[in-house]
């Protein structure tokens, strides 16, 4: 199976990572880094980069597409090579999925029409601009052979979620074992349903899409 996520510069780096560490210990599986240009990628601090390997002209058809998110998904998704190449190799892959914003970028290349699908919370009513049918309290959203996630560490869920699905729950458990995923955090803030509301109007209201409106 050929893995191909999508870089692109002012991405979220653990948007990509995070299913790279689960998705890399799927037996038989190869996990390649893409972009419209190689080279190295910088995340949205710029403090760190990701390296891609191969032009997305170079993989045509991986089996499984991940698409992270970022504040640079914006003007990724105005990049016509990087939205024909998501159609493309959609036509052929047997999953096709995002994290966080990547599911704009899914809606920019066409794929989510009719769809239901997540994206970060902030980001769950510019789906519609795609016509897409935004789910809020679904971590992880299957709608055929798309899969989004949710807001960024939701991808290690996605992961191991499509794991369970290609290769049995003995193997994804194997892998979340071997990561020693199980999630404790010091504060039970990770949801809207359970953080503060004026937490929560505090960041939807710095976020880009209030700023955008």
């Amino acid at each position: 199976m050929q893995i191909a996520v999508l870089l692109f510069d002012k991405l979220n780096a653990l948007d990509a990572v995070g299913p790279y560490e689960v998705l890399r210990e799927l037996p038989g599986a190869g996990v390649t880094f893409v972009a419209a240009e190689p080279g190295p990628k910088r995340t949205e601090s710029g403090a760190l980069a990701l390296v891609a390997d191969h032009a997305l002209h170079a993989v045509p058809r991986p089996d499984l597409v991940v698409v992270p998110g970022g504040f640079g998904e914006l003007d990724a998704r105005a990049d016509e090579r990087v939205t024909e190449w998501l159609r493309g190799a959609h036509e052929t892959s047997q999953w096709t999925t995002s994290v966080c914003t990547g599911s704009l970028l899914l809606g920019a290349a066409g794929l989510l029409e009719g769809k239901r699908a997540t994206s970060h919370w902030t980001a769950l009513e510019a789906l519609r601009e795609f016509g897409a049918e935004p789910v809020a309290d679904e971590r992880v959203v299957f709608d055929g052979r798309i899969v989004t996630a949710a807001g960024v560490s939701a991808g290690i869920d996605m992961a191991l979620t499509l794991v369970t699905e290609i290769a049995g729950a003995d193997v994804a458990q194997a892998i979340q074992l071997d990561l020693e995923y199980d999630p404790q955090p010091p504060h039970d803030t990770g949801s809207t349903a359970k953080a503060p509301p004026e937490l929560v109007e505090r960041i939807r209201a710095g976020s880009r899409f209030a700023r955008a409106t």
